[in-house]
């Protein structure tokens, strides 16, 4: 089916307290489980590119963006395509061209002031393009001369309040919280901030996204999309499932040398964690006492 908008999918998921999975993606077999994964599922799905993915693909966005474009247009649910983490405003410019219809602009190392600024100007070129834009914050430094905090660095957290004039400042569509989840993370033990995701859910009138969802274990993620988040961010358990199954079956087939073989194997695997991620976000989360 055609294209959707990441926007259309996330209000959506937001208006129905419920979530829309974005996946990101680095070589065709990530595109193919993810999309596999999410017709399974019979569930709408975001295909995301990071400006790292860019690099590593040799600093070229087409190649995988219609990769990705080709694929969504084949599947039998609603796909979206999203470039992720975007620093460098020649990739943003990039966007709208290649079949995006959203990006995440990240200032985030960036003082405050010069954050807001960078943020503010990439919103009004996205939006005069019609793209949807999302920014991060986490615990913002620059104020009385340390540098910012990372988003995903222990400890930090999104401050409600500043988040409530950072969003209206830039005119962003979405924001990415810090309430406690990290990138990269290989375990899934990741305690999140349910207290400050309520109050940072009160105080913003733009839907909540959550990175580092790799590390959340099943209970705290569920809660998540409970408490406000719209958006769930999936990188890292890809990886795992890939990375995992290419050495188990190198290891039991040390002769191979055929790559189909073993990327096949890693592409199931793939779409086995992508279903199980989806089914995570329909699930109701579990009493508080339980």
């Amino acid at each position: 089916m055609p294209l959707v908008t990441t926007g259309e999918l996330v209000t959506r998921a937001a208006a129905g307290r419920s979530a829309v999975a974005a996946f990101n993606v680095i070589t065709l077999e990530h595109v193919e489980a993810v999309v596999a994964g999410a017709e399974s599922a019979r569930a709408a799905v975001v295909l995301q590119v990071s400006e790292n993915a860019v690099r590593f693909r040799c600093g070229r966005l087409l190649p995988l963006a219609r990769a990705a474009v080709a694929a969504a247009e084949r599947a039998a649910v609603p796909v979206a395509l999203h470039l992720d983490h975007v620093q460098s405003d020649d990739l943003l410019r990039e966007a709208a061209d290649a079949g995006f219809s959203s990006v995440m602009y990240d200032a985030a190392r960036l003082p405050y002031a010069q954050n807001l600024a960078a943020t503010r100007a990439a919103a009004t070129w996205a939006h005069a393009q019609g793209l949807w834009i999302e920014a991060e914050l986490g615990q913002v430094g620059g104020k009385t001369g340390e540098p910012p905090l990372d988003a995903h660095a222990p400890g930090a957290r999104t401050d409600p309040a500043e988040a409530r004039a950072f969003v209206a400042d830039s005119g962003v569509d979405a924001l990415a919280v810090a309430v406690g989840s990290t990138h990269a993370m290989t375990t899934r033990t990741a305690t999140l901030d349910h207290d400050l995701l309520g109050r940072l859910a009160a105080a913003l009138d733009v839907p909540l996204v959550l990175h580092g969802s790799s590390g959340v274990p099943d209970g705290e993620l569920a809660a998540a999309v409970a408490g406000g988040v719209a958006k769930v961010n999936v990188g890292t358990a890809l990886n795992l499932a890939m990375t995992g199954a290419i050495r188990e079956f190198l290891a039991e087939h040390p002769d191979v040398v055929d790559s189909r073989t073993y990327l096949g194997v890693a592409r199931e695997a793939m779409v086995g964690a992508v279903t199980a991620v989806i089914a995570t976000l329909a699930r109701p989360p579990r009493p508080a006492h339980a």
